[in-house]
């Protein structure tokens, strides 16, 4: 079983890194392997709503982080997304790249459905749990099993040696890396017996403009 672990933050070893790494770390003693994706601080486009990816079986027409990211998102059992907050909200560019991963890989390719994810946000003092919030909608969107902690997914701090000082935010990292890790094994373990995902039903869009 395999994770990965996407940082939505500017800086590759800032803060959310440092609340990834204690999730990363106790997925690990649970027998789960992780990889780690980098969103990066490079301009991303925005979704144009052109609807290329249809057509090309669920990659976006913009050539960037995101169709890397789409190429090995099928490999995964289950997903961590983290995002630092800026203004009571993710970053610009986690939230572009969520809006085009999963259009382009949930219509496109269905590759998230039943998937176990979670959000976590670091922040230095609020704005932390409308961020939860905002980016929760995606995984809830897709079909996704939202893995729970004790208590919100967020750290504190302006650096990660802040952020190291933030005790309870560590300890809510590790508990939701252990919770994935379960949820994961109890999946596999429904599988093995011929329990498998729901079956989903063809989208029935209803527009209340005529």
């Amino acid at each position: 079983m395999k994770v990965l672990m996407i940082n939505g933050g500017p800086h590759k070893n800032g803060c959310v890194n440092r609340a990834l790494q204690e999730i990363a770390e106790t997925l690990k003693k649970q027998g789960i392997e992780i990889d780690f994706f980098w969103v990066g601080n490079s301009p991303l486009q925005s979704c144009t709503g052109c609807y290329s990816c249809m057509k090309l079986g669920g990659k976006c027409v913009h050539r960037d982080r995101v169709n890397e990211f789409l190429e090995i998102a099928g490999l995964y059992d289950g997903f961590i997304f983290g995002s630092p907050v800026h203004f009571a909200s993710a970053t610009g560019t986690m939230t572009t790249f969520m809006d085009r991963v999963f259009f382009a890989g949930g219509f496109g390719q269905n590759i998230f459905k039943g998937k176990p994810a979670a959000v976590i946000t670091s922040s230095r003092r609020a704005g932390a749990t409308a961020t939860f919030d905002q980016l929760n909608k995606y995984l809830a969107f897709s079909s996704m099993p939202i893995v729970p902690s004790q208590y919100w997914n967020e750290v504190h701090g302006n650096t990660p040696e802040e952020v190291e000082q933030d005790k309870e935010g560590l300890q809510i990292m590790r508990l939701l890396g252990n919770n994935m890790a379960w949820m994961l094994k109890c999946f596999a373990l429904g599988r093995e017996n011929g329990l498998d995902a729901p079956e989903r039903e063809e989208f029935t869009p209803t527009n209340f403009i005529r």
